[in-house]
């Protein structure tokens, strides 16, 4: 597979939350150069954290809510903005799954373009146990401040491929025996009645659009989720949610 490298945030940016920033001091305390915090937040949260600095011999830089939007580039942070360095990218796609010790259980996303949307997938796939998730270069969101705040950590610890060709790399999956299953709302089978126990590689594309046509014909197998009242779709991720924990239930019975 050439070209697949994965994506963290490699370079110097900002995060921005409790959840984000703390999985930074929790996972890479290293990587953490500066925090900014609100000193006029004074609940218990605030005092949590600013305890748990103080063990860590973190510092702290006061800023007003103003500065923490301009520095996050959100107004949803919280009271809390973090500078960090990621690790660079260690790992190459075929890399990673030659030193996988389990059967693979991958997440592919065609097509997810909205930074909300694949934060949350992340946290559902980091929930989950995914190994790593899979999407194409040119048709997806990369990793961002956004990304890194819905994901709630995951974006750090969820390793994150993208891809030149996606279609190619559903190919090399299954030339490794990793079953890729896609889904489809007009699939034959449902996720409950298919077989997810094995080497695993879900497919799912943007809510509404679903998967390309070629992504949609390169999968082993279309499974759905039967949905039961007046909506017709789910959230991609929730319904990323919906398959994975499906998949991690049949896994641990057999």
């Amino acid at each position: 597979m050439n070209n697949k490298t994965s994506q963290s945030l490699s370079q110097t940016r900002m995060v921005y939350g409790f959840h984000a920033v703390g999985v930074h001091l929790k996972t890479a305390p290293q990587a953490v150069q500066e925090i900014w915090f609100d000193p006029s937040r004074r609940d218990a949260r605030m005092r949590q954290f600013l305890q748990r600095l103080q063990e860590a011999e973190i510092t702290p830089i006061e800023a007003d809510s103003a500065r923490l939007s301009r520095l996050a580039g959100s107004f949803n942070h919280q009271g809390v903005v973090a500078r960090v360095t990621a690790a660079p990218p260690t790992h190459s796609l075929d890399d990673f799954l030659d030193n996988l010790q389990e059967p693979p259980l991958l997440l592919v996303l065609d097509g997810v373009t909205d930074p909300h949307n694949l934060g949350a997938c992340l946290r559902v796939a980091d929930g989950a146990g995914v190994h790593a998730v899979i999407a194409p270069k040119d048709h997806a969101a990369g990793i961002s401040a956004v990304v890194a705040k819905v994901a709630c950590g995951a974006a750090e610890t969820v390793p994150y491929f993208m891809v030149t060709n996606l279609v190619r790399t559903l190919n090399e999956l299954k030339e490794r025996n990793i079953w890729v299953i896609g889904t489809s709302d007009d699939a034959p089978q449902t996720l409950y009645q298919a077989d997810l126990r094995g080497p695993l590689a879900l497919v799912l594309g943007a809510e509404g659009k679903g998967m390309r046509q070629l992504t949609r014909k390169t999968c082993d197998a279309l499974i759905s989720i039967p949905m039961h009242g007046a909506v017709e779709s789910l959230n991609v991720s929730v319904a990323s949610g919906v398959c994975l924990y499906e998949a991690v239930r049949q896994r641990a019975q057999s």
